[in-house]
């Protein structure tokens, strides 16, 4: 039996989420037939839709369903550089250094081939944000566009979305906020969150969510997308979801996404209250058995789930390793490398060095974990740490992937 720490890279899905999907794919017809058993895929999609509107707090028609999280982060920083590009020639995109890979790749691509430049804002040792540093970078005349995680993906600091995406809104600037990882673990109201925006094309406009962080499915995801926004599709075709994202809906996919929200929501206070105590008396045991760890961000508002640790003197891939070998899956960072390991660019971003990068370990708890999980974890841990102090550090160069920018590009 597997003892399941890597919640942050998916989730196991939901009996009633898979319950939902089974019934929904009974259903024959595309959602875009005008036969009766097209309208009746088109029904359950928009009942669906309707459902997760509810959810994130947003209408209807602002929900646009994708592929995943990696597609809707693609289509909102694209769409909107392009957008803001054509409109009045602004090249500059906003985000901070220790950002999903996902976005960092996406803005690296833009830079690489599309003319854009990067806007690099700082963050602290915990992974926040520095505000004042995001003013300043939005205010810059040629910021097209800003982006930023809800909560960081490898260390699970909350950042000060509110507060970013009032600047953003001051500024004049389009934000699109990564919410993927936070969606169903704090409590996150796209409605409240654009109120300094109005009706404007400028603040928060868009923001990515996925189903399989919270019990949905995997392979489906959405893009809230402000009825003001001005964004540019990357598919083309049938104009499907306001011409944002063209192509046959997966209606089965909807109505799993939509159940999973609903009870990830209703059961928020109660979750993350349990999560935290876990994640609690989990820390307190490793800084007791191992007085050398570092907690990383341990004084930040953090995601109720997440631990990070830095291990010193052993690799992060040698942990990991000999930790499956006991039957405990956790991760040293994000699962989005194609399964390549890579060091942490999130704690080089927080000042902690090239050895910290490459010593850390993320343990991310979920609705299967348990007491007897944690005390699992706590006596398999100190066994793998000696081992892997034992085996020392690699030589191999640290090698971080930040955005891939054109020559002369700034960042």
């Amino acid at each position: 039996m597997v003892i399941y720490l890597d919640h942050a890279a998916t989730t196991p899905l939901r009996v009633e989420a898979r319950e939902a999907w089974l019934r929904a794919s009974a259903t024959s017809g595309n959602a875009s037939s005008i036969h009766s058993a097209g309208q009746s895929a088109r029904r359950l999609l928009e009942e669906s839709r309707e459902r997760l509107a509810a959810v994130v707090d947003c209408d209807p028609v602002e929900v646009v369903f994708t592929s995943g999280g990696t597609e809707s982060v693609n289509l909102a920083i694209t769409g909107l550089y392009r957008s803001r590009r054509e409109a009045d020639d602004r090249t500059t995109i906003v985000l901070p250094r220790a950002e999903h890979h996902a976005t960092l790749d996406t803005v690296g691509w833009l830079a690489a081939h599309e003319g854009a430049r990067v806007g690099s804002v700082g963050v602290d040792a915990t992974a926040r944000l520095d505000l004042d540093t995001w003013r300043a970078a939005l205010a810059d005349p040629d910021a097209a566009v800003a982006t930023l995680l809800a909560a960081n993906n490898e260390v699970g600091t909350v950042q000060p979305v509110r507060d970013a995406a009032a600047a953003s809104a001051t500024a004049a600037v389009p934000m699109h906020l990564d919410a993927v990882g936070a969606f169903g673990h704090v409590p996150l109201s796209f409605r409240r969150l654009r109120e300094r925006s109005g009706s404007s094309s400028a603040g928060l406009v868009a923001m990515s969510i996925a189903a399989h962080k919270l019990g949905g499915p995997a392979g489906v995801g959405a893009l809230i997308v402000a009825r003001s926004a001005t964004m540019q599709p990357l598919l083309h075709g049938g104009g499907q979801q306001r011409g944002l994202r063209s192509g046959t809906q997966d209606a089965a996919g909807a109505a799993a996404f939509a159940v999973a929200a609903e009870l990830a929501f209703d059961e928020l206070n109660a979750e993350s209250a349990r999560l935290a105590a876990l994640r609690g008396r989990l820390e307190a045991g490793v800084r007791r058995l191992i007085p050398d760890v570092r907690v990383s961000a341990g004084d930040a508002e953090r995601l109720p789930g997440h631990l990070h640790l830095i291990f010193p003197g052993a690799q992060g891939d040698s942990l990991l390793l000999l930790l499956d070998m006991a039957g405990i899956a956790v991760s040293t960072g994000s699962a989005c490398q194609a399964g390549v390991p890579e060091p942490s660019h999130v704690v080089a971003a927080m000042g902690l060095g090239d050895e910290a990068a490459r010593s850390a370990l993320r343990l991310t708890l979920g609705a299967t974990t348990t007491d007897e999980d944690v005390d699992a974890v706590l006596r398999a841990l100190p066994a793998a740490y000696e081992r892997a102090r034992t085996a020392g550090m690699s030589s191999r160069k640290v090698g971080h992937r930040p955005p891939r920018l054109a020559p002369g590009i700034r960042s």
